[in-house]
């Protein structure tokens, strides 16, 4: 698949939907100055060429009774590719993993975890995090106050 470079019309797109992805082409159209067929035509060539990976709704993790952040550092015990695919592949299926960062430093990996209380993090290290495939060590390091959080890219 080609990828073409984006031109303003896509960028202005771009914007536009990651504000709101549920803006209709006409709106959207307005938006960008254009109209909607060719404003649709260029929202699926984004798609198409993976611009746009996917549109989702956010949800609001307090109001979910979700609001403790952790940023887990992990230390792995043995670095061969064959450990490494263990782990990245055994952490997809821990749901309250929302992120995983392969890191440089004295660390490998950093997880960004979103759970109930601090006891149901407790639960989820014994239970889960420290039996991952590989792991020799687990830091965590919990967020006390959420300054900035965006889901924007800077365009």
């Amino acid at each position: 698949m080609s990828v073409t470079a984006l031109d303003n019309y896509d960028t202005k797109i771009l914007r536009c939907l990651q504000n709101n992805a549920e803006l209709s082409m006409a709106d959207l159209g307005e938006a960008v100055g254009l109209s909607h067929t060719p404003c649709w035509r260029r929202v699926k060539r984004l798609e198409e060429e993976g611009y746009i990976k996917q549109r989702v709704t956010l949800l609001n993790a307090e109001q979910l009774n979700l609001s403790v952040a952790v940023h887990a550092y992990i230390t792995i015990k043995s670095h061969d590719e064959e450990s490494l695919l263990a782990f990245e592949s055994s952490v997809q299926t821990v749901n309250e993993v929302v992120e995983c960062y392969s890191i440089t430093g004295e660390k490998d990996y950093l997880l960004k975890v979103v759970v109930a209380s601090v006891d149901h993090y407790e639960q989820l290290l014994k239970a889960k995090l420290v039996h991952l495939p590989n792991v020799a060590s687990v830091n965590s390091v919990f967020a006390l106050k959420q300054i900035k959080y965006t889901t924007a890219l800077p365009l």
